[in-house]
């Protein structure tokens, strides 16, 4: 049988599922109040670094479930968007930094696999909780070394989902280093280090239990032995795409989750009612239809972004684009379409789904996050997808 966003292809994956389920009850009666408050459930957070869920994506030889396959963890995080997309969102980060240092670990310079090594045995004991940030705000997030060779990092980062519990951050900084042209590095920076402020100013319209806040970066120090290297910053490398694949592509999950519970909810609305009328049934017909394309666009996608995460064999470019390319066309199409989904079900519910306390009206605002999530918001995947076909 082909997998689906509804099973896992490993035991590990399985697993996690099984940690996961228990929670689903819990997040579904707080969905409500969580988004009217804009909260993080950190108390959910907590009994997860308790139970292990926090270090799923931890290889097992560092103590964590070992869940290796990106489309497991896509499974994981489309049946937790069902309950709440928000706590789904913020999940995301430490799985995605679960993998991307499992990748240093084994493969990064000798200063990078220590350190990776040394994050990844934190996660899985829940000491460690570890978000990305990616995006800027105001001005470039820049990394200095100085005269006394100490790194500074300094800027702002906005939209950093899971922020408020974080104990760590892994930062997209330009690195500035005397005579040496501008590189791009990833500096991880611990919660407690001098200058780093967490900021309490999430007023999203959407995904409001993701806790997606402000950091700010006013010259904190950062040891040489905390930074990842990257690429030149003007010569960069489709090599590179890889690793913002596999940063990314599980969110694929969370919004046809997503598109598919406001479809249940539009199909026990319109059993309620009774016989529907012929344009409602084409609407089901259509969402059904919509559905099952984008399941089968993520999981391909998914498919090849697994397949090739492992085969370290070819040219790096070449696998840079073998992922990132299917994962662009498949979240093209999620973006529109779930969004067109769940507006197609406001539709089918009528004005009682455009109220604040009905679940479809959370539905309609988190799924448009899709369309800010990186890589690629839509004009930068226009750009990404047309060069492809224009190579």
């Amino acid at each position: 049988m082909s997998p689906d966003l509804r099973t896992p292809v490993s035991a590990e994956g399985r697993r996690l599922l099984e940690l996961l389920r228990p929670y689903l009850p819990v997040l579904k009666e707080e969905a409500a109040a969580n988004d009217r408050a804009a909260a993080l459930p950190a108390h959910l957070f907590a009994r997860m670094r308790k139970d292990g869920v926090m270090g799923a994506t931890v290889p097992g030889d560092h103590g964590g479930i070992g869940v290796t396959r990106m489309h497991d963890v896509a499974v994981a995080l489309h049946e937790l968007a069902q309950a709440d997309a928000g706590v789904a969102l913020a999940l995301h980060m430490q799985f995605s930094r679960g993998l991307t240092m499992t990748y240093e670990a084994r493969h990064g310079a000798p200063n990078a696999r220590r350190l990776a090594s040394d994050i990844l045995r934190q996660m899985a004991a829940g000491e460690a909780v570890v978000c990305g940030a990616v995006k800027d705000t105001r001005q470039v997030t820049a990394l200095t070394r100085g005269d006394d060779g100490v790194y500074r990092l300094t800027g702002r980062k906005t939209l950093v989902s899971m922020a408020p519990i974080a104990t760590h951050f892994v930062i997209s900084a330009q690195l500035h280093e005397p005579g040496q042209p501008v590189r791009l590095a990833a500096p991880v920076v611990p919660r407690h280090t001098p200058g780093l402020t967490v900021e309490d100013n999430w007023d999203g319209m959407g995904m409001r239990s993701s806790g997606s806040v402000d950091i700010l970066f006013d010259a904190c120090p950062v040891p040489e032995e905390n930074v990842l290297p990257r690429g030149l910053l003007d010569e960069p490398s489709d090599a590179a795409l890889a690793g913002q694949t596999v940063s990314s592509i599980t969110m694929l999950g969370i919004y046809v989750g997503l598109a598919e519970a406001a479809r249940d909810l539009a199909v026990a609305a319109t059993r309620k009612r009774g016989e529907p009328q012929s344009g409602v049934r084409t609407l089901l017909a259509e969402i059904d239809a919509r559905l099952y394309a984008l399941r089968c666009a993520v999981t391909h996608a998914l498919a090849e972004a697994d397949r090739l995460s492992d085969d370290l064999s070819g040219d790096p470019d070449e696998r840079g684009r073998g992922m990132m390319t299917p994962f662009q066309y498949a979240k093209f199409l999620v973006n529109k379409h779930a969004v067109g989904i769940v507006d197609d079900c406001v539709t089918v519910v009528g004005g009682a789904a455009y109220t604040g306390k009905h679940p479809l009206s959370k539905l309609y605002r988190d799924v448009r996050a899709g369309g800010f999530m990186h890589p690629y918001n839509h004009a930068d995947a226009v750009d990404y997808l047309s060069a492809q076909a224009l190579r």
